[in-house]
């Protein structure tokens, strides 16, 4: 591969520390690499610049020159090129870094503009810290603390503005917390293309809003939740719901479709109660849709497997076994994968696979892109099982081989890990034609009518890793623990396995499994970092949904 140009560099002295940074950084980015913070509310670094709050205020100044002969003015005193600073304070996120460009974060100038700034801001901001959902998590309580005077000049009655007021389905506003910041204006505008929020009236009357007669209802509404930097806007579902600051997080990966959005469980006492996008450049930025978030109700929802099953009564996991073992001793056996099962289980399924001497099956889940955050592809991981070698061709919605081989007798037993065989195409009278033994989280018509039932673990209660259509492996962590009753896909899958099985957890399993998978030969669970690493997708070059599938969604690190 050719390595990418490297971006020009353009050097400037930050609080009298140099610096290299690419051009085109604004002095707020510059200032960051430094570990200096600049504070800020209207700019956000995947928006375009507004410079609405004027809290990034620092003081700059450029080198000085002759204006006839262009040539350096020294300073006497001290030998250097002497530096103009400008009289007046700069916003920092509408400043460009410039050759030589002198910039103080901390300066006497600096600190006034800053109280003076967060003075104004305060004026109509109601003092409800206490009871704000955004307590926390909000920027302009931790930059009060930071920049803020100590005291008030303000005597007058504070403006009252609309609360609790809906903005769409998923959305809350209390318009009295909001600095008008116009994040969420430009969310909506630019990253959701849906242009539907915008500010009416004047002044200290002006109101965030709706535009008449519509609703903010696209399916990445809740973005403008995440970026608001006060408490005006909430999410209706987690909204009072838990103070953030109780709350154990947890990286995981958005398991609704192939794109591999990263986010983070937010769980408490092994209660999961909400999901919000995590920050990878190189797949969804910082974005994440809104149907996602709610996944999360999946883990407690009331049609949880939670007892094994064995001739429909309860039983013990280790009889399940034995009868499972069985049953697939019997001869006869298909096996159907699922592209929602992490790699390290679809590597042991297809070592079953391989061990029973028949190939495995997958089912595809297909449907419209949005174009943005969610593929066509709605498994997770089809292409995990395309690296593993669980299968070597993209899966169909419906198993009718499946379906042909129990009507002719060819098959007695089915193995489905996480799959409903009825929604797959089987009939009712095929699949009481057959022996089925199922892993799975929740209750459908194949755990119905199953011999053996082996409750297993939702993605969020345990850890692996997906391959998401870009070929970037990534990993995710448990957050909670299961429910009662329900073991790990790994362990299930190493005992039916037997002593063939190369672990029953998911660092222990890793160096077989890159031993044994070529594209994953030189990397362990442990050492593949939080924003994953990209395979070689050569090898699988002309399938539909890796060489078709094309967002239209490009993250700022990669456009």
């Amino acid at each position: 591969m050719i390595a990418a140009p490297k971006p020009d560099l353009v050097t400037v002295n930050i609080d009298g520390v140099d610096i290299a940074v690419p051009k085109g950084t604004n002095v707020i980015e510059a200032a960051k690499q430094l570990q200096k913070d600049v504070p800020h509310y209207c700019y956000h670094p995947k928006l375009t610049v507004a410079g609405n709050c004027r809290m990034c205020m620092v003081e700059m100044g450029m080198p000085a020159v002759d204006p006839a002969t262009k040539a350096p003015v020294m300073d006497a005193a001290t030998g250097k090129q002497k530096i103009n600073w400008i009289p007046r304070p700069q916003i920092g996120c509408g400043t460009t870094v410039a050759p030589g460009m002198h910039i103080k974060t901390s300066s006497p100038m600096v600190k006034d503009a800053r109280e003076g700034v967060m003075e104004f801001l305060l004026v109509n901001h109601p003092l409800d810290c206490p009871i704000c959902d955004q307590a926390g998590e909000c920027k302009l309580q931790e930059q009060a603390t930071g920049y803020g005077r100590g005291y008030s000049r303000f005597i007058e009655e504070k403006n009252v503005k609309p609360k609790r007021t809906q903005l769409g389905p998923r959305v809350t506003l209390d318009d009295e917390r909001c600095i008008l910041c116009s994040r969420c204006v430009r969310f909506s505008k630019e990253i959701a293309q849906d242009d539907v929020l915008g500010f009416v009236d004047r002044g200290s009357y002006s109101t965030l809003t709706c535009h008449p007669g519509k609703k903010l209802e696209n399916n990445y509404s809740l973005n403008t939740v995440d970026i608001c930097p006060v408490g005006a806007l909430t999410s209706t579902d987690f909204r009072f719901k838990m103070r953030v600051w109780f709350l154990k997080q947890t990286n995981t990966i958005d398991i609704e479709s192939s794109a591999g959005v990263n986010a983070v469980i937010w769980s408490r006492e092994g209660v999961i109660y909400r999901l919000t996008p995590r920050r990878n450049d190189e797949v969804n930025d910082t974005w994440m849709a809104d149907s996602g978030r709610l996944l999360y109700k999946q883990v407690a929802a009331p049609d949880r497997l939670a007892a094994v099953i064995v001739n429909g009564a309860a039983s013990s996991l280790d009889i399940a076994l034995n009868a499972a073992a069985e049953l697939l001793k019997s001869g006869s056996v298909a096996i159907v994968g699922s592209g929602r099962a992490s790699v390290e289980e679809q590597f042991l399924l297809k070592n079953l696979a391989d061990q029973l001497g028949v190939n495995a099956s997958l089912v595809a889940r297909t449907g419209q892109g949005d174009k943005l955050l969610i593929s066509s592809d709605r498994n997770p991981n089809v292409r995990g099982a395309l690296v593993t070698g669980l299968v070597s061709a993209l899966p169909a919605a419906q198993l009718a081989q499946l379906a042909a081989d129990i009507d002719s007798g060819k098959v007695k037993t089915v193995l489905s890990h996480g799959e409903d065989l009825a929604a797959a195409g089987l009939t009712a009278a095929q699949l009481a034609k057959v022996a089925i033994i199922y892993l799975g989280t929740h209750a459908n018509a194949t755990s119905a009518a199953a011999k053996v039932v082996l409750p297993t673990l939702h993605t969020f209660e345990k850890a692996g890793t997906f391959v998401n259509q870009q070929f970037r492996i990534q990993k995710f962590a448990a957050a909670v623990p299961g429910p009662q009753g329900s073991s790990n896909d790994l362990v299930v899958l190493a005992k039916l396995l037997g002593p063939a099985a190369p672990a029953s957890d998911v660092h222990g399993l890793w160096p077989a499994l890159a031993a044994a998978v070529p594209a994953l030969a030189t990397m362990l669970y442990k050492n593949i970092p939080e924003t994953g690493l990209l395979l070689d997708s050569t090898p699988w070059a002309g399938l539909p949904f890796v060489e078709g599938e094309s967002l239209k969604y490009k993250p700022a690190a990669a456009a």
